[in-house]
């Protein structure tokens, strides 16, 4: 198939005609044509290599009643993604080269976006023993990043293994951090506000912690680390600090941590449940600037589906978790370019390239230009949009954006050359 993108502003540049075309971009220039393309004005729309997230959670196998590999990579395109990590806590846990496989072969079935799996580090994530790492690396999936995610990797002698065992693959450990044993039983951020709600607070040290041991491990095994989901102004340091002294360590934030507080634990509404919690505004604050000045490398949405009947219910008894992959690209265009904290190309890297090379990706994160694979996206930056979880893609509803205004309209989204959506929705 041939598309012609009309005018498009790439990065945010001068307008530019795109000459999409076997599955790459065979030229970017002024007044372009072919004969039986297809034309997509893109006026005032601004292109972006496609966007790849390195932490989503597609639940499938074992809970497809809150997300399916299908439904998710709707959700996932519609944000402007064109690949996702699916994360490895699914039922059974994605531990062997069979089950990353399936996951694989699902997201091929779904042709939306690239799915790829993300392999546990322990059997069934229990933190005992490793999992077949090898296996899953050589599998057809091509396992680069294991991540035992919901589960901290909390045994240091493990923990150096899995970074010993993962270097000689060329992969990267995914870390969830978090000190177990100052977190039992947390429902939110400790401080006064969990004080005066009656909430056991879940301390910022937890994770400082646990981040400050594996970068050192990290450095001893000269090993690459990735951390999840950063949350805390300590975290930035420690990982400013590690960075200084030439770790390989690179580190993703959420768009939910970009954009809210505490504070929204308030209501009660356990929508806004999430692990790690919610922090302060100081926290926030850090971690836009981290993002900024790129010691925090990566958006990474944690997309979190859950069923009904798992968050409507008591704060201390729902389960943590938020959706991500739709407004993602929103929540930074709020959080960050439109303070002036990032520009087009700022965005471009740290939504689509470093997460690509993170993730050991081909074709993906790399410039809109002749030759490169037609993996990118067209948003209005202009448009602004009331979040509606009942118009989600998704199979769950748990955003806490829900009756948000925000800035930013993904209108259109290529997968090598393929719309998968066009005007803002979904291409059957």
């Amino acid at each position: 198939m041939t598309t012609i993108v009309k005018g498009a502003r790439v990065l945010g540049g001068d307008p530019a005609d795109l000459l999409l075309e076997d599955g790459r971009i065979a030229a970017v220039g002024e007044r372009l044509s072919a004969t039986g393309a297809t034309v997509v004005d893109a006026d005032g729309l601004v292109a972006l290599p496609g966007l790849v997230d390195l932490h989503t959670h597609l639940r499938e196998p074992g809970r497809e009643d809150a997300e399916t590999v299908e439904t998710g990579s709707r959700a996932a395109a519609l944000g402007g993604y064109t690949a996702v990590h699916a994360m490895a806590n699914t039922d059974p846990v994605a531990d062997t080269a069979g089950v990353v496989e399936q996951v694989w072969r699902l997201g091929q079935q779904a042709g939306l976006v690239d799915v790829v799996p993300v392999g546990a580090v322990t059997v069934g994530l229990r933190g005992e023993r490793l999992a077949e790492l090898g296996a899953m690396a050589d599998s057809a999936a091509r396992v680069r990043v294991f991540s035992d995610d919901g589960h901290c990797v909390a045994d240091p002698a493990l923990m150096r293994r899995a970074l010993e065992y993962v270097k000689a693959l060329d992969g990267v450990v995914a870390q969830h951090a978090e000190e177990p044993r100052l977190t039992v039983g947390a429902q939110m951020n400790e401080g006064d506000r969990s004080a005066r709600l009656g909430l056991t607070g879940w301390p910022a040290a937890a994770e400082e912690a646990v981040i400050a041991r594996d970068v050192l491990l990290a450095q001893h095994v000269g090993a690459r680390l990735h951390v999840c989901h950063v949350s805390t102004a300590g975290s930035v340091e420690i990982l400013r600090w590690a960075k200084s002294r030439g770790v390989q360590v690179t580190a993703e934030v959420t768009p939910h941590h970009l954009l809210l507080t505490e504070a929204c634990a308030e209501s009660y509404d356990p929508v806004f449940k999430v692990n790690p919690p919610l922090r302060t505004d100081e926290d926030v604050h850090a971690l836009r600037a981290g993002l900024a000045d790129g010691t925090i490398d990566a958006v990474a949405t944690d997309h979190a589906p859950h069923a009904v009947e798992d968050k409507e219910s008591e704060w201390a008894s729902a389960r943590p978790g938020m959706l991500g992959l739709e407004q993602a690209l929103s929540v930074v265009l709020q959080t960050l370019v439109e303070p002036g904290l990032l520009d087009w190309a700022g965005v471009a890297d740290r939504m689509s390239v470093r997460p690509a090379a993170i993730g050991r990706l081909d074709g993906h994160g790399r410039p809109i230009a002749p030759g490169e694979p037609a993996n990118l996206l067209l948003l209005d930056p202009a448009a602004r949009v009331t979040v509606d979880p009942a118009a989600l893609a998704s199979r769950s509803r748990n955003t806490p954006y829900a009756g948000r205004e925000l800035p930013g309209r993904v209108v259109a989204t290529f997968l090598r050359g393929e719309a998968t959506v066009l005007d803002g929705k979904a291409v059957e």
